[in-house]
């Protein structure tokens, strides 16, 4: 199978085609997700709670960013790869901006995803014109959940809904390939896909998008703050519990190793 590129995404949407995003953060996890088949690996900052263990998303730092964008590369999927640009890192200046999505592409991203809509198209134009494509992010976006007023569903309100609309134009006019759309009520996401012509990818914002993202922890069960919108395909967590539990107990009873395991 080829590799995907950012032609590719865009040829799939041009057909119609639903496209699939998943968070991978290691080797083994990414090797596994692209073998499913997915479109696209997101490197999310979504690693600070799920695997760091971080309180939120603001802790992530672009070394922890860079570690992880790196240890998915390293595993060469054939999906194309999105590293997450972390809170504080271009939010100061277009040329900080461009450093760390520069930092990203040497670590094995293939673009990267920042949060924000009007206020982030100047950073959004200076990294496309460093040549690396930028995937945008509206709605419940977490980086910025103070300002937000918490976790909460977006695009209740009329203005909301205007607003958001209005981001999503002026990402599809700086350049972005691709939004993500999250939490977003379900009619609001799909006036804001119906009136860009670029992917909405959507994660807790309904079926009228281009494709769906969610979170690996979330797909596995493993993840310990699950939100709402997220469905488990299959509780990973019990199957690693029961099978631990039965290491443990064949050590305390001398059933393990048994003369198979040693010579």
């Amino acid at each position: 199978m080829e590799k995907i590129t950012i032609r590719k995404v865009l040829k799939k949407y041009q057909r119609g085609e639903r496209l699939v995003m998943v968070t991978a953060y290691d080797y083994p996890t990414a090797k596994l997700v692209d073998q499913a088949g997915v479109d696209m690996i997101l490197v999310g900052d979504s690693v600070g709670m799920v695997v760091l263990g971080y309180p939120s998303s603001n802790q992530v730092t672009m070394k922890d960013m860079l570690h992880h964008v790196s240890a998915v590369a390293r595993a060469n999927p054939r999906a194309m790869v999105i590293g997450d640009m972390p809170f504080g890192s271009y939010e100061a200046s277009n040329e900080e901006a461009v450093r760390n999505a520069v930092e990203l592409v040497r670590a094995g991203a293939e673009a990267v995803k920042l949060e924000g809509g009007q206020e982030v198209v100047d950073r959004v134009r200076a990294i496309i014109k460093a040549g690396i494509p930028v995937m945008g992010h509206l709605g419940l976006t977490p980086q910025k959940r103070h300002l937000l007023g918490g976790y909460r569903l977006r695009g209740k309100t009329e203005q909301e809904a205007k607003e958001l609309l209005e981001d999503a134009k002026a990402l599809e006019d700086a350049g972005a390939f691709a939004i993500v759309i999250e939490y977003v009520k379900a009619d609001v996401a799909k006036k804001i896909t119906e009136s860009v012509n670029i992917p909405t990818i959507c994660i807790g914002a309904g079926p009228h998008c281009s494709g769906q993202v969610l979170v690996l922890h979330d797909i596995l069960g493993l993840s310990e703050m699950r939100p709402p919108f997220a469905k488990v395909y299959f509780d990973c967590s019990k199957a690693i519990r029961e099978a631990v539990q039965k290491f443990a107990e064949e050590v305390r009873e001398g059933k393990f190793p048994s003369e198979e395991y040693y010579r």
